[in-house]
């Protein structure tokens, strides 16, 4: 399975919550953790992009999960977490950001069949933190499903 091999590639999670989701991310990925700030809007852009932020001269396309994730959208977005992918640049938006954790690698699980697809499709294993559910999230297979929306609305990345 492709997530069988995370816990040896990364100890740290950076964990933020998205709607009741529990989610962490490598953190040597993490460029900055920032509150969220004024973005423009994208026109014809795919319901997950919110809009660009200027982050010191560097726009930044900023991303909201929770539409490919299913879950609802009426609660408020607090915080950027902004991800290095080479050669780009982006932002996760979320509820708020939780604590950098290091798990125990015997802990990793794979993703429970429970978790609904949607949340399945991007998600490569989980850790079982203190009664939380740490739903690990792979970048590649996010940015791999965030390019099949652009292309079928018709936008191309820059």
């Amino acid at each position: 399975m492709p997530g069988d091999e995370g816990p040896e590639r990364t100890s740290l999670y950076c964990t933020f919550r998205l709607g009741a989701l529990l989610v962490g991310i490598d953190v040597r990925r993490v460029q900055e953790v920032l509150k969220q700030d004024r973005m423009t809007s994208v026109p014809l852009a795919p319901a997950e992009v919110k809009g660009l932020i200027n982050l010191r001269g560097e726009i930044v396309t900023a991303i909201d999960l929770r539409p490919q994730l299913g879950l609802p959208t009426d609660e408020e977005l607090n915080a950027n977490v902004v991800i290095r992918a080479e050669p780009d640049t982006f932002s996760l938006l979320v509820n708020e950001v939780g604590d950098v954790v290091s798990p125990a690698s015997d802990d990793w699980e794979p993703v429970p069949a429970g978790v609904p697809r949607r949340v399945r499709q991007v998600v490569s294993g989980t850790f079982k933190l203190e009664g939380r559910l740490l739903l690990v999230l792979d970048l590649e297979r996010v940015l791999a499903l965030l390019d099949q929306r652009q292309e079928m609305a018709g936008v191309r990345g820059a």
